[in-house]
C-alpha cells in the first residue's frame, strides 16, 4: 500500500522495537511521517534515525503512556514538527514483564501497574490526540490487543480484553467525528518479548500452543501484522470502526 498514507502523520507508541518498530516502518513505507514514541528514548531515536536514513520523515520522542503530561507534551511536539496528527497506534504495553501469579493471590500493586500501562495508557494517549483529530475532521486510532484476550487466563489476557472493550466504547463515541477506533489482536508473533512470554521456538511450551492454531505457519514475523494496520489507518478501512481484528492464523475464531 505504498503511498496510501502520503501527507499523513502517524504516532506509534512503544515503537522503539518489536512489533512497534515493524508498525513504524510499515507506516513510513506507506508514505506517512512517523513519530516513534517510547519510554526508552534512545530506542525511539535510534528507530527514527533508521527510518530517516531510509529516506522517510521520522521523529523519535520519549513518552510515558501512563502520564497525561507526557502525552500532552508529545502531541505539542508532533504538531510543531509536522502540523497534524492523523493516526495513533497504541502499541506500548507490558507482557513478558508480568508475573504469572494466580489472580486470586496477585499483588494489587501489580494489577494496578499493568492496567495503568495496558489499558489506561491507550486512553491517555487517545485523549491527548482527539482534540487535534476533531479539529482536522478525521483521525484513525489503532489499539494493540491480543488474540489471548479471548481466552481465559491471567492478568495480561484480562488487560487486553479490557482494551477490546475500550476500543468499542471509543469507536462508538468518536465515530460521529470521523475518528475510527479499532484494534489488532495478534497471535503468536516472532519477537523477543513474545518468546519470553510464550516460549521460544522449539520449546515444549511454544510447540504446545501450535496445536490450537490451524494455519500451516502458526508463528509469524511482526511484518505480517502491518497489512491489517495499513488497512485500518488508510482510506481503504474508512468504514471499519469499533472492531477488533484477529491476525492469528485462526487461533481464535469468534462466531
Amino acid at each position: 500500500m505504498a503511498g496510501a498514507l502520503d501527507g499523513r502523520v502517524a504516532i506509534v507508541t512503544g515503537g522503539g522495537g518489536g512489533i512497534g518498530q515493524a508498525y513504524a516502518t510499515g507506516l513510513a513505507e506507506a508514505g506517512a511521517a512517523v513519530v516513534v514514541a517510547d519510554i526508552n528514548e534512545a530506542a525511539a531515536e535510534e528507530a527514527a534515525a533508521t527510518l530517516t536514513a531510509a529516506g522517510h520523515r521520522a521523529l523519535g520522542i520519549r513518552l510515558d503512556v501512563t502520564d497525561p503530561a507526557s502525552a500532552a507534551a508529545m502531541v505539542e511536539r508532533v504538531k510543531r514538527e509536522f502540523g497534524r496528527i492523523d493516526v495513533l497506534v497504541n502499541n506500548a504495553a507490558l507482557m513478558s514483564e508480568i508475573p504469572k501469579d494466580p489472580l486470586a493471590t496477585l499483588p494489587i500493586e501489580v494489577w494496578d501497574r499493568v492496567m495503568r500501562v495496558n489499558v489506561t495508557g491507550p486512553l491517555i494517549c487517545t485523549q491527548a490526540v482527539v482534540p487535534t483529530m476533531k479539529e482536522q475532521g478525521a483521525g484513525r486510532i489503532v489499539n494493540q490487543a491480543s488474540a489471548a484476550a479471548f481466552l481465559p487466563g491471567g492478568l495480561y489476557r484480562l488487560s487486553k480484553h479490557a482494551l477490546v472493550g475500550l476500543t468499542a466504547g471509543l469507536g462508538a463515541e468518536l465515530g460521529p467525528f470521523n475518528i475510527s477506533v479499532n484494534a489488532i489482536a495478534p497471535g503468536l508473533i516472532e519477537t523477543e518479548a513474545g518468546f519470553r512470554s510464550a516460549g521460544a521456538p522449539g520449546t515444549e511450551k511454544r510447540t504446545a500452543r501450535y496445536a490450537g492454531i490451524p494455519h500451516a505457519r502458526p508463528d509469524r514475523p511482526p511484518t505480517d501484522l502491518v497489512g491489517t494496520l495499513l488497512l485500518l489507518a488508510s482510506d481503504a478501512g474508512d468504514f471499519i470502526n469499533g472492531q477488533t481484528i484477529n491476525v492469528d492464523g485462526g487461533w481464535v475464531m469468534r462466531l
